[in-house]
């Protein structure tokens, strides 16, 4: 069940919405924050929000040896607001790794790829999910989908150099993005929304990312410009090379139990559902 068919009144929706990120964020902080962590990454959006109580649930019992990284403003917040002792990944000691990051999802599909970046904080929840040894996402059963660009239209975030922006859209209608624009920071700022960065973001939808096995399966030769059908990887792969951008709401590639440092995928995701159930995908068994 979705709310967008269901014929529960808005106000239950919402509700019902909130109870599913809820669930989903305290099953995955049972279930991954080891009591013998000592740092642990807190990522960006509603979803978030869930797992912070959920850790500030645990009493300083369990938390006091713990520092938390935050991807923004609105974790740092939250981690210096449920009492939570707040570090910077920038003070992460060379070498060092997180233990385990929590963040949300715009968009997961069936090889745990996501899209990220609704909230334009894409950049550093990258760096925070990159630098922990395990990634576990967190989301309501509206994020999840079978290619992304299912569900979540607008798009795919791109962080961009702000003299950039011009030429940066050009090429992505060349590579088949449907009407990319550079986001409004409408309506609380006129003009683009700017990042913590000091970047421009453009949102660039394409149609519905393949997975590998769909181009063995259907013969379409994915990542050809020509068809403006592309794979995960190889978009993320062409998308990052372009000159001005930063970094991409992509996150592809390898997961925690694949390589020791650098992953950008999530070990699970944890997706709460409108049945009041929680589901559950890990990178063993998609």
């Amino acid at each position: 069940m979705s709310t967008s068919d269901s014929a529960i009144p808005v106000e239950e929706q919402a509700k019902l919405v909130e109870a599913s990120k809820r669930l989903a964020a305290f099953q995955a902080v049972k279930e991954h924050l080891d009591p013998s962590y000592t740092r642990v990454g807190i990522g960006s959006g509603s979803t978030v929000v869930y797992v912070v109580d959920a850790i500030a649930a645990l009493g300083p019992g369990v938390t006091a040896g713990m520092s938390f990284y935050p991807t923004g403003a609105q974790s740092e917040e939250l981690i210096e607001a449920a009492g939570l002792r707040l570090q910077y990944i920038s003070k992460l000691p060379a070498g060092a790794q997180l233990d385990v990051a929590f963040d949300g999802a715009d968009e997961v599909d069936d090889d745990l790829n996501l899209i990220k970046g609704g909230g334009a904080c894409l950049w550093q929840e990258k760096i925070v999910a990159a630098s922990a040894n395990k990634f576990v996402c967190v989301a309501d059963f509206r994020k999840l989908s079978p290619r992304l660009g299912t569900s979540w239209k607008k798009g795919i975030p791109i962080e961009v150099l702000p003299m950039a922006a011009p030429r940066v859209l050009d090429e992505l209608k060349r590579m088949g993005s449907h009407n990319p624009r550079v986001r409004p920071g409408l309506p609380g700022k006129a003009g683009a929304i700017v990042t913590d960065n000091g970047m421009w973001i453009i949102d660039a939808p394409f149609t519905p990312l393949h997975l590998p096995k769909d181009s063995a399966e259907s013969g379409i030769r994915a990542g050809n410009e020509d068809n403006g059908v592309w794979t995960v990887d190889a978009l993320a792969d062409r998308l990052i090379k372009i000159p001005g951008v930063a970094e991409i709401g992509l996150f592809y590639g390898s997961n925690g139990l694949q390589v020791a440092s650098g992953a950008q995928k999530p070990v699970a995701a944890y997706f709460g559902m409108a049945d009041g159930t929680v589901k559950v995908k890990t990178a063993a068994g998609l």
